[in-house]
Order: structure tokens, then C-alpha cells, then sequence
């Protein structure tokens, strides 16, 4: 699996080293939320096995920090795992950034405790909210259940800049409700996992690959969306949709200029030819054959409508 990052970034400086190839001669820039990074890393690194011709590179500043590269022109792609804000569609109106997006897979948001935690299986909507709304008086995991220690919970969560802070948000506090300060906050996720593998009072929310990349180290809870029905997040409990409210698509948004060059397309092309097989070795959700085929007929009227750049023709 694709996920030993620091040899990959490497591998990566040792190709760019031994090809010549510089920021300057990068055929593809892809940025974006790091919850989608596993999948286009994959991709990424499979392109290259099979056309070496087309260099590619990976970064992940969060879907936020990538929608601020993409609204300036920065990026070609944009990894999301949330969709466009108002306020990033407006930056891309002002910048001339004409864009179209692909669903790639689906993924849940994985809340997660040290597997010694053993008197918590599964919490509520409403007792995640009270977790993680501003001002909480929730300091120990007793404040949340009578039952439970008189030990203060460890709390991590990805920062503002990434998709499933906003999405754990929306979710679970409301669009427009302000999140609790002084826990541990990261948009690389592994920091969150492994800020949860070392404290047994530790709880932490993060894509569910990453859980699924260390089930022995973590122990995942069931959500209980207010129906007295608690469900596990797992591939089958994800495409079903029967983990609410903790489902959601991810995304690739791509800059329709720089689709007008060949190997972008073709990069495109490729990935989404292959999205399934790489969304499975990395834990997700492969998309429904339906979307699949809505993926290919935008992928052909936007390379019908494409225009020649003047670098690649």
C-alpha cells in the first residue's frame, strides 16, 4: 500500500533529482485535503510506473489550503473532502479560474479512542456536539456519562484548513457554530492518530483510512444519530449510508485551463480510470457504477470542449 510517506517523498526528491525535473518542468501540481491525498498519491504513484513521461506532484495543505492555491491559479487539481465554498467559488469567479469536479470515492469521519478505553463503545450526535462546541463544560469523559472515569479527555481534530474539520462542523455542531479551542488540532492526519494511540483518555476524529491503516493501535466508535441505533463506520456501513451522519464524497476540482492541457487530461483520465481499484488498496469506498459512468461522459465533453495549450500542442 501506498502509504510509508516519508519514503515516498524520497523517492519523489531522488526522481526529481535523477530526471532533471524541477517545480519549473511539473506537468501536473495536485494540493489539496489529506484525507483524499492516499487515493491521488496512489494514482500518482502508478501513473508514473506506467507513463514516466508525465510528472506529477502530490502535496496535501488541506482542502482549505489547496481551494486558496486553486482560487489563485497555483494548483491544476484540488483534492476536496467537502465541497466548494461560496467563498472560494467567488475567489475563482474573480481570478478567471473556470473549474469542474469529479467524485473519486467516499470515505466516513472515524471517531476514535485508545483500544484500552474500555467503557466507551459508541457516543451520540449530541454528546459529540457537547465534545467539541465552543465553550464546552465537557472536560472529563464523567462530565459525559456518569459511569465513566473522572479522567479529562485528550481531544484531537484536524485544523480549520481541512475538509473534515468542516465536515465534522456541519455535521455534528451546525454550518455556522464555532468549535471549542485548546485541543490538539492538525491537518496532517497522522498526527491525530498517533496523538490517540499514546493516551488512553484520548479521542480524535479523522478519515477513516487512517483508522483503518491502524486498527490495532485505535479503537473506532459507533455513532448514534439520535435514533438509539449506534453504527460503526466500515466499508459496507459507508456505502450504504447507514453511518450517518459521518458519509461523504471526495473530490478532485480541476482548474479547465490547465485541463486543456494533454497530459493534465490525460492525468485525469487515468485516475479516474483507476480511482476504484486505488480507493479499495487504500481503505475507501470505491464510487457506484453510475457515478462512474457520469465521471466518464464529463471527463469526454470536457476534452471535447478542450483547447489546445500552446506548451504541449
Amino acid at each position: 500500500m501506498y502509504r510509508n510517506l516519508p519514503s515516498f517523498a524520497l523517492a519523489i526528491g531522488l526522481l526529481a533529482a535523477a530526471t532533471g525535473c524541477t517545480k519549473s518542468s511539473i506537468d501536473v501540481r495536485v494540493d489539496g485535503s489529506s484525507t483524499v491525498y492516499p487515493i491521488t498519491e496512489a494514482v500518482a504513484v502508478q501513473i508514473r510506473r506506467e507513463q514516466p513521461g508525465i510528472r506529477v506532484t502530490v502535496a496535501k495543505s488541506g482542502t482549505g489550503g489547496g481551494m486558496k492555491k486553486f482560487g489563485k491559479g497555483e494548483i491544476d487539481i484540488c483534492d476536496a473532502s467537502r465541497e466548494m465554498k461560496e467563498e472560494e467559488a467567488a475567489a475563482c469567479e474573480k481570478a478567471g479560474i473556470r473549474y469542474d469536479h469529479f467524485t473519486v470515492a467516499y470515505d466516513g469521519i472515524a471517531v476514535c479512542v485508545h483500544p484500552e478505553n474500555d467503557w466507551c463503545t459508541s457516543l451520540t450526535v449530541d454528546q459529540l456536539k457537547q465534545l467539541y462546541s465552543l465553550d464546552s463544560p465537557i472536560k472529563t469523559w464523567k462530565d459525559l456519562n456518569e459511569a465513566w472515569p473522572a479522567e479529562e479527555i485528550k481531544l484531537f481534530g484536524p485544523g480549520a484548513d481541512s475538509g473534515t474539520f468542516d465536515t465534522f462542523k456541519e455535521q455534528v455542531l451546525g454550518k455556522d457554530a464555532k468549535v471549542r479551542t485548546g485541543y490538539t488540532q492538525s491537518e496532517e492526519d497522522n498526527v491525530l492518530v498517533n496523538g490517540v494511540k499514546q493516551d488512553k483518555y484520548a479521542l480524535g476524529y479523522f478519515g477513516y483510512a487512517y483508522y483503518a491503516e491502524n486498527t490495532a493501535a485505535l479503537k473506532v466508535l459507533a455513532i448514534d444519530p439520535g435514533d438509539g441505533k449506534p453504527v460503526a463506520p466500515s466499508i459496507e456501513s459507508i456505502r450504504d449510508k447507514t453511518y450517518t451522519p459521518l458519509s461523504r464524497p471526495l473530490m478532485l476540482y480541476v482548474n479547465l485551463e490547465s485541463f486543456d492541457r494533454p497530459k493534465v487530461a490525460e492525468f485525469v483520465k487515468f485516475y479516474l480510470d483507476n480511482a476504484n481499484e486505488m480507493a479499495a488498496k487504500v481503505k475507501y469506498v470505491p464510487v457506484a457504477e453510475e457515478i462512474g459512468v457520469e465521471n466518464a461522459e464529463k471527463f469526454e465533453k470536457l476534452k471535447s470542449a478542450a483547447k489546445p495549450s500552446a506548451d504541449e500542442v
